[in-house]
Formats: C-alpha cells, sequence, structure tokens
C-alpha cells in the first residue's frame, strides 16, 4: 500500500518548486530589464535580480534550516509566465507599450510568486518551522514590494505615456515612405536592445 502524504510532504514539494521558480527567474529577469526603455523600469528589474539572487540562498537556508536536501522541482507555473513574458518582447510595440506590457509580464510572475510565498508561510507556521515561516515571510514581503514599485511605475506615467502614443501609421498617412522607415528603425532598435 503506497504511503499517504502529510502536509510536510505537501511543504516541501511547494518549496522545491518555489526554489526551481526562482531559479528561472535570475534567467529571465535580465532580459527584460534588457528589454525596458524606461530607466526606471530597468533599474526595478535590475534591482528585483539582486534581491531574487538572495531569495533563492534564503530558501537554501530554509531548506538547511529542516534538515532537507536543497533540490528544486521544475516549476511549469512561472515557466509559462516566463514564456508569455517572452512572446510579448517579440512583439512590435511602441516603447510605451512595451514597457506597460513588460510591467504586466513582471507582475504576473510577482503575483504568482506572493501565492506560493503566502502558502508557505502559512504551512511553515501551521507546522510550527518558526525559523522557515520567518524567512519565507522576509522573501513574501519582498515580492510585494516589488510588486508595489511595479504598480507606481506603471500609474506614474508609463501606462499614460502608452495610452498617448500615436499609431506611427496614422502620423505618416500621407508620406507612407517616411513612416516605413520609422518603423524600420524602431524595429532595429528593438532588435538590439533584447540581445
Amino acid at each position: 500500500m503506497a504511503k499517504t502524504g502529510t502536509l510536510h510532504d505537501a511543504f516541501i514539494d511547494e518549496l522545491r518548486d518555489t526554489y526551481d521558480a526562482e531559479k528561472q527567474l535570475v534567467k529571465a529577469l535580465p532580459k527584460l530589464a534588457r528589454a525596458a526603455s524606461s530607466a526606471d523600469l530597468r533599474g526595478a528589474f535590475e534591482s528585483h535580480l539582486e534581491e531574487t539572487r538572495g531569495q533563492v540562498e534564503r530558501l537554501e537556508q530554509v531548506f538547511g534550516s529542516l534538515d532537507e536536501k536543497v533540490r528544486g522541482k521544475h516549476c511549469d507555473g512561472i515557466a509559462g509566465i516566463i514564456e508569455e513574458g517572452k512572446s510579448i518582447m517579440e512583439e512590435d510595440f511602441d516603447d510605451g507599450t512595451m514597457d506597460a506590457c513588460l510591467i504586466a509580464a513582471g507582475q504576473r510572475a510577482e503575483h504568482y510568486e506572493m501565492a506560493a510565498y503566502g502558502t508557505l508561510v502559512a504551512w511553515a507556521r501551521a507546522m510550527g518551522h518558526t525559523e522557515a515561516a520567518d524567512l519565507l515571510q522576509e522573501t513574501l514581503d519582498e515580492e510585494k514590494a516589488a510588486d508595489q514599485k511595479l504598480t507606481s511605475l506603471a500609474e506614474g506615467g508609463i501606462n499614460q505615456e502608452a495610452a498617448a502614443a500615436k499609431d506611427p501609421q496614422e502620423e505618416d498617412e500621407a508620406t507612407p515612405a517616411a513612416s516605413r522607415k520609422k518603423t524600420a528603425t524602431r524595429s532595429a532598435a528593438k532588435s538590439s536592445r533584447r540581445r
């Protein structure tokens, strides 16, 4: 007869999933930063990259506090969110719209992580893993702050800039050659930024 799993087993499984999610984000965040045209948004992604590296180390401490081997389990959820972010970066949006979309992609990841860390904190507290709960709460607080920073950037001008952008075809309807040249130049600039 198969052994029935416990909350501790589910907790370790979720911990491994979250560890892998953070490792995936360490690779994805620099791409979001490179794609951003707003210096503030780029800075927010770069700052959160440093935080995320610290979060990976903190998760390793959590494993240690529970005498568990540090090991990840592929996180399909964050992989899907990262894939959506890659698709956004392949679109031919004006700079303001791209930044607004990058914020949306970043916030999808933050909300996923907040759900995971909220669960981990609650389970750790329920099982009396105080040290683990405190470490996980620290990361949950950072994820909430990162999400709030992205909201501030969006509401502080990036969304308005995107909404105010004009379609280049409307602006240059009388001169189609000028419009094609602008679009080609913008596409080339975006391609070089993404590399």
